[in-house]
């Protein structure tokens, strides 16, 4: 007989009961008209793209509800199989100007508000302490409201749920307060300013640390909110043991924005829960790991001490006692090593005393990985050696991968398609399996299939390029591609050298057969890095010259692809022929570009870098077109002294690109635009263009010789499509869910309201490994 079902059962049952289901495509149709009617109270008469948007994503979202509320059942039914988890966690032609992105000005179909569970989040005030305890007072208060957003997983009925916040103003805000201060630091309502607002002002630093610590501080309110009452549907039991915690929650610090959640959950659970700071610490350090994303060290953060003092004066107080306890154990280990502790001291002594945040990750986190095998060995062996000598057994790396469903299914349906008909449809899960693509490579009917979607991606391209920039290319040229963020170390610098050079010998040259070309580079430059700017601004000065010069013509084409996000990329990475990843060996921590590229059928020129020397790895370093010096290269002549002159007096070619530049050639009407460029690249280069230029070219000239033969190029692609398995967001997260959370995917099959059988049903999807519950993030971007 079978067990009677339990009043919380019976809840369970109708909560999903008659909820919407879209069965086939009669009931998306009718669905789709109740919401554009009854939702939006729009017809077809009056209805614009936006109103069909809106009442196609009100339909995707009925469907997707009843598996939402099933998967945070399943997670908080008694004795779940997985643990609670959080992972705490990705321009104008002629210049760079930027706008903000408005995104929520239309609303956000796909989210749902949860104002039950608003927070509080103060700043300012001063510390009490008392006999009681200690007290934040006098504080000024926002509230956080949470969004979320549902993150269905593929082909399988789990829903997982990314919290996003937003900053709203307490009832009794007044607007007087805001008349000595500016309003954007002032007023709640404006906290939702640019995430990277320009830091080189104290309110931009001071408004962005505000950011920063709001997120933080919401989410931690919220995951110990539903930690103590995680049995779901019940009221009866709340946890009141903290200790178990690190068993049921993991955050994820991904790089130092949200490193603020040390000191935070260290302030909740010593001033708000009472426990003991032996307790609260071990707590702490159990649920925190460190991804690190850079080797850069002005990009690791540090914020003045006096900015806390005034923002934080609690959380001030908490790190000074992290760091005195720190300090203690690196004595007693080195007793009389001043220049160690100096080394590792979390507050740096200096004009302006600054809280280093990576330090406090790594001592705050009982894990701190690299994105890269390369780059984790650079952070153990020189960015936080100091640290790695002590507690070696913390370093880990866990290299960088990108989901096939979007960066191949979705974006390039038709390279999908043919390797489908190959090799079948499980590589979608299972991406090792395109290494059987091996056998296919010398199959002249598969080489013709993979070439032709290609040329249909880039004739797809051509015609986006013609409607929205106005520029006419040539399809049949190969498209070179350099789309990231603008920066020094990335060397966009490089890539218009390169160009240049192919442009004087095109002129020098006008009768030889040249490999066409269409260069394009696109990225953002932070809003207060003027270098980055100048770079864009001579990318556009130089495409102006080259695409209007009728001796070169179609043969070369440069353009400065505006606005570079992710609908774009899901455009361009399809049609590209040649990736570019020039990075000076020992910058990029790893990149995922590459892999994108890779994955959809480019080929990359680039050194061994980041995540490149992996790709190398997988795909063989002989299809692939690796260039320049090696990471011992770099120290080796960072120690002899990197004279640039020499390079640009030894280097006829060199040296005529750079008077160019530098003589107003490719800025006529301002000839000394681009001195400050021109005197870094000769004076003060950290990233050593001119000592990579030489290579650079010669590597530039195989590429041209093997792309004049097709079915060998194409070749080389499906080598490197079949290298791609290692690089899935899948391999990525099952290692840190196994390897940093201590969880396994959860075999256990969770029904859609409808089914009554799961054969369909992935039991182990890799890609939820952050598992139950939710990604905290904010609205602002």
């Amino acid at each position: 007989m079978a067990k009677p079902l339990t009043d919380q059962d019976k809840r369970k049952q109708i909560s999903v009961r008659g909820l919407a289901g879209v069965e086939n495509v009669s009931d998306l149709k009718t669905n789709f008209n109740r919401h554009l009617h009854f939702t939006l109270v729009k017809d077809r008469n009056v209805a614009t793209k936006r109103d069909y948007y809106f009442a196609l994503a009100n339909t995707v979202r009925d469907h997707l509800v009843g598996r939402w509320i099933r998967t945070q059942q399943h997670y908080y039914e008694k004795d779940p199989k997985v643990s609670t988890r959080t992972f705490g966690r990705d321009s104008e032609c002629f210049g760079h100007v930027e706008e903000a992105d408005d995104w929520l000005r239309y609303g956000n179909p796909w989210e749902k508000a949860r104002p039950e569970y608003m927070r509080p989040v103060h700043f300012y005030g001063r510390v009490e302490h008392t006999a009681e305890g200690v007290e934040w007072v006098d504080t000024q208060m926002v509230l956080a409201l949470p969004y979320d957003t549902p993150v269905p997983g593929y082909r399988n009925n789990i829903v997982n749920t990314m919290r996003l916040w937003s900053a709203k103003a307490p009832c009794d805000f007044n607007l007087k307060d805001c008349d000595s201060s500016p309003a954007v630091l002032c007023c709640p309502q404006l906290a939702e300013a640019p995430m990277f607002y320009v830091l080189q002002f104290f309110e931009g630093k001071e408004l962005r640390l505000k950011q920063e610590y709001f997120v933080v501080a919401a989410t931690l309110q919220d995951i110990i909110r539903r930690f103590k009452a995680s049995k779901f549907g019940s009221t009866e039991f709340v946890r009141l043991d903290l200790s178990t915690m690190p068993d049921k929650v993991a955050i994820q610090l991904n790089d130092t924005h949200p490193a603020l959640a040390i000191p935070e959950l260290m302030r909740l659970l010593v001033d708000t829960e009472k426990l003991s700071w032996e307790k609260a610490w071990d707590i702490v350090v159990r649920t925190c790991a460190y991804t690190n994303h850079t080797v850069l060290p002005e990009a690791l953060e540090r914020w003045p001490v006096d900015l806390f003092r005034n923002l934080l004066p609690r959380h001030l107080e908490i790190i000074y006692e992290i760091n005195r306890r720190h300090l203690e154990r690196i004595g007693k280990l080195y007793p009389g090593d001043f220049d160690r502790l100096r080394r590792m001291s979390l507050i740096e002594e200096g004009d302006i005393k600054k809280i280093n945040m990576a330090h406090l990750c790594i001592v705050g986190s009982h894990a701190v990985n690299g994105v890269a095998r390369i780059h984790s060995e650079i952070i153990k062996n020189t960015v936080f050696k100091d640290f790695y000598d002590i507690d070696p057994q913390k370093f880990q790396n866990k290299t960088n991968g990108i989901t096939p469903r979007r960066w191949l299914v979705m974006c390039n349906p038709g390279l999908a398609e043919v390797i489908a008909e190959r090799i079948g449809e499980n590589y979608i899960r299972d991406l090792d399996q395109l290494k059987k693509l091996l056998d296919f490579v010398d199959d002249d009917a598969f080489i013709r299939d993979v070439a032709k979607i290609k040329q249909e991606n880039k004739l797809k391209f051509a015609a986006h390029l013609e409607e929205h920039y106005k520029v006419k290319i040539n399809p049949n040229s190969m498209f070179d591609l350099q789309v990231k963020r603008i920066h020094e170390y990335k060397r966009q610098l490089l890539n218009c050298l390169h160009i240049i050079t192919l442009y004087n010998r095109i002129k020098k040259e006008p009768n030889k057969l040249w490999t066409p070309r269409t260069i394009m580079i696109g990225g953002k430059a932070a809003p207060g890095y003027h270098t980055a700017k100048m770079i864009i601004k001579l990318i556009t000065s130089i495409g102006d010259i080259v695409n209007n010069d009728p001796v070169v013509g179609d043969r070369l084409k440069v353009i400065f692809l505006e606005n570079y996000r992710v609908t774009l990329a899901e455009k361009v990475i399809p049609a590209s022929d040649l990736s570019e990843q020039i990075s000076t060996a020992g910058t990029e921590a790893s990149g995922t570009g590459n892999m994108k590229f890779m994955l959809n059928g480019a080929l990359t020129i680039g050194t061994m870098d980041g995540a490149n020397v992996e790709m190398a790895e997988e795909a063989g370093e002989e299809n692939m077109f690796i260039f320049g010096m090696r990471v011992e290269d770099v120290d080796a002549l960072d120690k002899k002294g990197y004279d640039a002159v020499s390079y640009y007096n030894r280097l006829p070619e060199l040296k005529q690109a750079i008077d160019q530049i530098s003589g107003g050639f490719f800025s006529p009407a301002q000839p000394g635009l681009f001195k400050d460029l021109v005197n870094m690249l000769m004076h003060h280069d950290r990233f050593k263009v001119f000592a990579d230029y030489e290579d650079y070219i010669k590597c530039q000239e195989k590429v041209s010789a093997l792309y004049k033969n097709p079915k060998e190029w194409t070749k080389k692609v499906i080598r490197n499509i079949a290298g791609c398995g290692k690089f899935s967001s899948d391999r990525t997260i099952s290692q840190y869910a196994r390897e940093i959370w201590g969880i396994e995917p959860s075999l256990e099959k969770i029904l859609g309201q409808t089914q009554q059988t799961s054969s369909n049903y992935l039991s182990s999807v890799l890609l939820q490994a952050n598992l139950p519950g939710y990604l905290h993030s904010s609205r602002f971007y």
